[in-house]
C-alpha cells in the first residue's frame, strides 16, 4: 500500500478538527441547524487553509444518514464515500482542467437528475476562477435557480478574478491565514500521534516557513521525517530546509544593536560560507527588526507579532535598553535599502554596505523631543525663550611673560606638533547677566549722522529685548532730529515696514523705549522716505498699485464669486484734461 502523506492522513473530518477557521465553521454549523444553508457557497482564502476540506465536511454534514447535522458520523455510507473521494453524488471538479463551456454545459444538463442515494447532489469546483468567461456565463442561470436537490460549493485563492455576476449569486466565506502558534501546536500534536521526537525549535522553523498554510507545514514535516532515519536534530532540519536559524537572527540583531561591525561581518561570512541565501537573510532581518520595534512600542505584542510567547519574552529582553528611535532608525534603513540588495549582483557586498551605513549613521532626535527639552530648560531656569542665554567661552592657558624674561623659544619638534584648543564650554545662566550702567541719551548731542546712527542702534537693541521680531524692521529706518524735542523716523521701501511700526501696539512700544532712553518725553514722527526714482519707474509703481487696488476691491471680489469668473486684464484709463 502506498504511503499516505500527513496532509491526507490527518485531514480534518469534522468542523471541530479545522484549525483557526472558527468564524466559518460556526457560521456553517448554525446554518445547518436552522436549515438555512445556501444553494451556492464560495470559499476563498490563501492556499492550505482548509477551503476544500470545509466543503467536504459540509457535504458530509448535509448527506449524512443522521443529518443534516453539524457533526457527521463518518461511518455511514455517504460519509465514508465522501472521505475516500468516491461519492457518486458529490462531484469534485478541478476548475483549472475542466474550464471549457462544453464541460459546464454537461454539468448543467446533469443537475436535473436526482441523486442516487444521498440527500443532495453536490458539486465542489476547486480553483473556480480558472473557468473561462463563456463557462461562467453558461453557469449563471443554473447557479441562480438550481434544482432543490443540488448545491454548488466553489473554492478559490483569487476571488477578484471571478465575475461579479457569479459572486452575487454565492454566499461567500473568507478563510484566514493560520498563525504560527496554531500551526506549531497542531504539529506538536501530530508528532505525538506519530511518535516522532523532534526539537521544538525545529517545529517552530517549520511553522514559520509554512507562511500560514497548514498543508505546507505538513508537507515540510513529511520531508523531514522522510529524510531522517534516526534522531532528528535541529541542525539537520536547518540544513535540509535551507532556512535561517532563529538563534542566528538574534545573534545578528544583537550585534547590530551593539554597533559591533566586526561581529556583523563575522556572522555574514559564516552564513555565506554555509550557503545561506543572503537575500532571504535580509528579508528575515527586516521582519525580525519589525517585530523588535513592535514589541518595544506595543503592549499587545502577542496579537501583532506572529511568534511564540517565549520568543516575545526574548525580544523584550533584547530591546529593554534600546530606544525606540534607534530601532526605528535601523528598521527604516533596512527597509529603504531592500531594493538595492534585491537587484545587486554582489549581495554580500551590498549587505555589508547597508550595515556600515546603519552603524555609522546615528538616529535623528525627533522634533517633539527637541521642543520638550527646550521647554524643560526654560522652565528649569525660569527664563522666557528669548532670554535663554548661551555663552561660548574659550579658556586659553597662555602664561604672560615676566617683565625681564621673554618666552622660551620652541624647539623644531614642538613647532611641528599641532596645537589642540580646548573645546568651548556652554554656560546657561539662570538669570540674565547684570548689565553695565548706561548713560541716558541727550537730544542736544544728536547733531552728526554718526550720533544719530548710534542712537538708533541703542533704540533697536532696547526694542529687541521686548520684541525681537520688531527690531529687524526698525533697523531698516533712518533717524532724524527736529527742533522742540522731536525725533523723526523715516522708512524706505514698499511701505510694509512703515505699516508694521504704525500698528498701535508697536508704536506705543517704540515711544516708551525712546522716552526711557532719553529720560524725557520725546515727540515721535513716523514717515515714509521719499525715494528719487526715474519717472518711468514711478509710473510703473503707480500702475501696479492701481492694479492691486482694483483686484482687492470688494465689488470685484463679489462679482468673481457670484458669476464664477476670473480677472483677465485690468486697464487703467489715462486722466482726461479738464
Amino acid at each position: 500500500m502506498s504511503y499516505l502523506v500527513l496532509a491526507r492522513k490527518y485531514r480534518p473530518q469534522t468542523f471541530d478538527d479545522v484549525v483557526k477557521q472558527d468564524h466559518v465553521t460556526q457560521t456553517l454549523g448554525h446554518a445547518i441547524s436552522s436549515g438555512r444553508v445556501a444553494h451556492a457557497i464560495l470559499f476563498t482564502g490563501p492556499r492550505g487553509t482548509g477551503k476544500t476540506t470545509i466543503a467536504r465536511i459540509l457535504a458530509k454534514a448535509l448527506n449524512c444518514r443522521q443529518g443534516p447535522t453539524v457533526s457527521p458520523c463518518n461511518v455511514c455510507r455517504s460519509c465514508m464515500e465522501i472521505t475516500s473521494g468516491q461519492a457518486v453524488d458529490v462531484f469534485e471538479i478541478d476548475g483549472a482542467s475542466n474550464n471549457s463551456v462544453d464541460q459546464v454545459r454537461d454539468l448543467r444538463d446533469n443537475v436535473r437528475y436526482m441523486p442516487s442515494h444521498s440527500r443532495y447532489k453536490i458539486y465542489i469546483i476547486d480553483e473556480v476562477h480558472m473557468l473561462t468567461a463563456a463557462a461562467f456565463n453558461a453557469l449563471l442561470k443554473t447557479l441562480e435557480e438550481p434544482p432543490a436537490h443540488v448545491l454548488f460549493m466553489f473554492a478559490t485563492t483569487e476571488p477578484q478574478k471571478i465575475p461579479l455576476t457569479i459572486l452575487s449569486r454565492c454566499q461567500r466565506h473568507d478563510l484566514r491565514r493560520i498563525d504560527t502558534r496554531s500551526i506549531l501546536e497542531h504539529l506538536q500534536a501530530l508528532c505525538v500521534k506519530e511518535a516522532v521526537d523532534i526539537p521544538p525549535e525545529s517545529l517552530l522553523i517549520v511553522a514559520q516557513e509554512a507562511g500560514g498554510s497548514m498543508r505546507d507545514a505538513l508537507s515540510l514535516l513529511d520531508q523531514i521525517l522522510s529524510f531522517s532515519e534516526g534522531k532528528i536534530t535541529h541542525d539537520l532540519v536547518i540544513s535540509l530546509l535551507g532556512v535561517i536559524d532563529r538563534q542566528f537572527l538574534f545573534d545578528f540583531s544583537q550585534a547590530v544593536l551593539n554597533g559591533d561591525i566586526t561581529e556583523i561581518l563575522n556572522l555574514l561570512e559564516t552564513g555565506y560560507e554555509n550557503g545561506l541565501d543572503l537575500k532571504r537573510l535580509y528579508s528575515s532581518l527586516i521582519e525580525h527588526f519589525r517585530n523588535l520595534l513592535v514589541v518595544k512600542i506595543s503592549k499587545k505584542a502577542q496579537q501583532l507579532v506572529d511568534v511564540p510567547l517565549h520568543e516575545i519574552d526574548r525580544m523584550q529582553q533584547q530591546v529593554k535598553s534600546v530606544s525606540v528611535s534607534s530601532l526605528n532608525h535601523i528598521f527604516d534603513m533596512l527597509f529603504s535599502e531592500e531594493a538595492t540588495l534585491r537587484y545587486s549582483s554582489l549581495p554580500k557586498l551590498a549587505l555589508e554596505l547597508v550595515f556600515f551605513r546603519i552603524i555609522q549613521t546615528r538616529p535623528s532626535l525627533p522634533i517633539d523631543d527637541l521642543i520638550e527639552k527646550l521647554d524643560f530648560l526654560r522652565k528649569e531656569f525660569h527664563l522666557p525663550s528669548q532670554h535663554l542665554l548661551v555663552e561660548e567661552q574659550r579658556q586659553y592657558a597662555i602664561p604672560e611673560p615676566g617683565p625681564e624674561s621673554g618666552p622660551e623659544p620652541e624647539s623644531e619638534s614642538e613647532r611641528m606638533q599641532p596645537r589642540l584648543e580646548p573645546e568651548p564650554r556652554i554656560t546657561v545662566h539662570s538669570h540674565p547677566p547684570e548689565k553695565s550702567p548706561w548713560e541716558p541719551l541727550r537730544i542736544e548731542t544728536l547733531e552728526s549722522e554718526a550720533a544719530l546712527d548710534a542712537a538708533l542702534k541703542r533704540i533697536v537693541d532696547k526694542v529687541s529685548e521686548t520684541s525681537p521680531a520688531l527690531a529687524p524692521v526698525l533697523s531698516r529706518s533712518k533717524l532724524k532730529k527736529i527742533e522742540n524735542h522731536t525725533l523723526e523716523i523715516r522708512f524706505s521701501g514698499n511701505g510694509f515696514n512703515l505699516n508694521r511700526i504704525r500698528q498701535p501696539k508697536n508704536e506705543a512700544l517704540l515711544k516708551s523705549v525712546i522716552n526711557q532712553l532719553f529720560e524725557q518725553q520725546i515727540k515721535l514722527v513716523i514717515l515714509a522716505e521719499k525715494e528719487s526714482l526715474p519717472e518711468n519707474q514711478v509710473r510703473a509703481s503707480q500702475t501696479q498699485y492701481l492694479r492691486q487696488e482694483a483686484l482687492n476691491h470688494p465689488l470685484v471680489a463679489d462679482v468673481i464669486e457670484i458669476f464664477g469668473g476670473t480677472v483677465v486684464d485690468i486697464k487703467i484709463e489715462k486722466e482726461r484734461p479738464l
